[in-house]
């Protein structure tokens, strides 16, 4: 018997913003300075703002300069500077060392901090509520509403309590209704809601296929005889081959503490690559190994990033809404680096925003918002470096050999943007090829010291899922991941994840089943990206649930 739906309760505000990272909480902060009388509210799907935020970081703070001034007096959390950058080309066993004047403009962080990009997020947020902004944690916002002219007019939370056959558990509670003149959808890279709105208003339509990577990370805590804060390194070459893009960061933090993480190009070929047990295998190297030996793992992570082509961006607005951030796709690859553009980005809407409603606007398109940011300085950094992943399609020596070019030679002659411009042509689940195609790849066991299997780093994530819900790693055809993942593709999922959520068993009678084990999952949307036959597609569970990184 089909229940009937419960009626939703309905709030109205001026502004709804999807996502409290930097970009969603950077447009709340914006329109209330702007327009303090504005009503403003904040849906974060995490336990509480900062949860979810998993970044290296290393933060340029030309945005937050722009968007409170006075930072460093109100307290923001950019507490080590950057001191000093190493890049290294990694072998099997040895490490060469890039001499300083050689090191690309992309890689130099004078004036840039080492963070926590979690607990900057946790400062934005309060600040923000000391403003007037209302912040709902654990809410995801799972349901776009749309007006009578098919305008967005807001959004819905997802029910709480629903058992995973469907039904209302006794803790049963219906989502709610948050509807505003304007919604503005800032939930990171593959947002759920973003991507459903950009397909329905045709953003993408004559833009190159979005590309993305996954990014691994881990925190640390270090011996003081190895800690150098404000230490950055990052590192390419091995254990990436050839034709694989990825690298690795070391950042050295205040307290003893080092982050580092290991970014793989979801556009790679090989179904039997891991990029967890590639992260695992190149903290084994002598030179990364050094930084962190004695030491104390204290949480891990994962997330997908954008790779951050101009070329790719979405149209970012439309009749009653704006999409920020890494929701867009704003990220410079080559520097690494996403927090500014998120900030930025999520200023410039707001201030789009405050001019409409101040006119008595609502539920139009906000096209100021683009022409700013067509007017920016974000605009002229991400043209300089539109061109970095790209290279790297053409293999690593191509992609090493032309971002000394572009982003060394170049601006040595006085020439700050390339006068070519690559083009993206295929989405980067289309990428993989058949496992007969490919050689297997043999992982080393974890040693327990330095590298460690896929759950006992889940259980550093914090990560919770209430198990008597439904399974919000949807399929769209059960069938797909046996006849045509496995049996052609050798189920790359099982290696993809990061969590093992993915799991391929045999029963007795000799048949294979794709096992979800939705609780490990860690939010990173690789799987949404990834998979071959885009049969995955990844939605939001109950509000609160998921990871809760601590610091990270």
């Amino acid at each position: 018997m089909t229940q009937a739906a419960p009626e939703r309760d309905r709030f109205e505000y001026d502004v709804v913003v999807v996502g409290a990272g930097p970009a969603g909480l950077a447009t709340a902060i914006r329109i209330q300075q702007r327009m303090p009388e504005a009503s403003v509210v904040v849906l974060e799907k995490g336990s509480e703002p900062g949860a979810h935020t998993l970044s290296g970081a290393v933060m340029d703070p030309r945005a937050l300069n722009e968007l409170l001034p006075e930072w460093k007096t109100l307290g923001v959390p950019l507490n080590q500077p950057v001191t000093a950058d190493e890049f290294l080309f990694l072998g099997e066993r040895r490490a060469f060392r890039t001499p300083s004047f050689l090191i690309p403009r992309c890689f130099r962080n004078e004036g840039n901090y080492a963070i926590s990009l979690g607990r900057v997020v946790r400062w934005l947020a309060e600040h923000a509520q000391g403003l007037g902004v209302e912040i709902f944690s654990g809410f995801a916002a799972t349901e776009v509403l749309y007006d009578a002219q098919g305008r967005v007019a807001g959004v819905a939370t997802g029910d709480m309590g629903v058992t995973r056959s469907g039904e209302h558990g006794a803790a049963f509670q219906p989502g709610v209704e948050l509807r505003g003149k304007y919604t503005v959808f800032a939930e990171g890279a593959r947002g759920q809601l973003g991507r459903q709105v950009i397909v329905r208003f045709g953003l993408a339509q004559g833009r190159d296929p979005a590309s993305f990577a996954i990014g691994l990370k881990e925190s640390w805590e270090v011996d003081p005889a190895r800690a150098r804060p404000g230490l950055v390194v990052h590192t390419a070459g091995w254990p990436m081959r050839g034709d694989t893009f990825g690298g690795g960061f070391i950042y050295h933090l205040e307290d003893n503490r080092v982050s580092l993480g290991f970014v793989v190009g979801l556009d790679y070929r090989n179904p039997w690559l891991s990029p967890y047990e590639e992260f695992q295998r190149w903290k084994t190297h002598p030179a990364v190994r050094a930084h962190i030996e004695g030491g104390r793992r204290l949480g891990y992570g994962a997330r997908a990033i954008n790779n951050g082509f101009p070329h790719s961006l979405p149209r970012t607005v439309f009749p009653g809404g704006a999409l920020v951030g890494c929701d867009a796709g704003y990220l410079n690859a080559a520097r690494i680096k996403g927090s500014h553009a998120a900030i930025k980005t999520g200023m410039l809407a707001a201030e789009a925003i405050c001019e409409a409603l101040q006119a008595g606007r609502s539920g139009d398109e906000l096209t100021a918002y683009p022409q700013a940011y067509e007017a920016s300085w974000l605009h002229e950094e991400l043209q300089e470096s539109r061109n970095f992943k790209l290279w790297f399609k053409h293999g690593s020596v191509v992609g090493t050999l032309m971002t000394g070019i572009e982003q060394w030679l170049m601006p040595l002659l006085g020439m700050r943007k390339p006068p070519w411009t690559l083009r993206n042509r295929q989405a980067d689940h289309a990428s993989l090829r058949p496992a007969a195609q490919c050689k297997p790849i043999t992982y080393p066991k974890p040693d327990g010291k330095l590298s460690f299997d896929r759950l006992s780093s889940v259980y550093l994530s914090n990560t919770h899922h209430a198990e008597d819900q439904p399974v919000h790693l949807t399929l769209r055809d059960a069938q797909v991941p046996v006849a045509t993942n496995l049996r052609i593709y050798a189920g790359p999922e099982s290696r993809y994840c990061p969590a093992g959520v993915y799991e391929f068993l045999r029963s007795e009678q000799g048949e294979d089943r794709l096992q979800i084990n939705a609780q490990n999952c860690i939010h990173c949307k690789t799987c949404d990206i990834k998979d071959p036959t885009q049969n995955i597609v990844w939605v939001a569970p109950q509000g609160g649930e998921g990871p809760t990184y601590d610091a990270m």
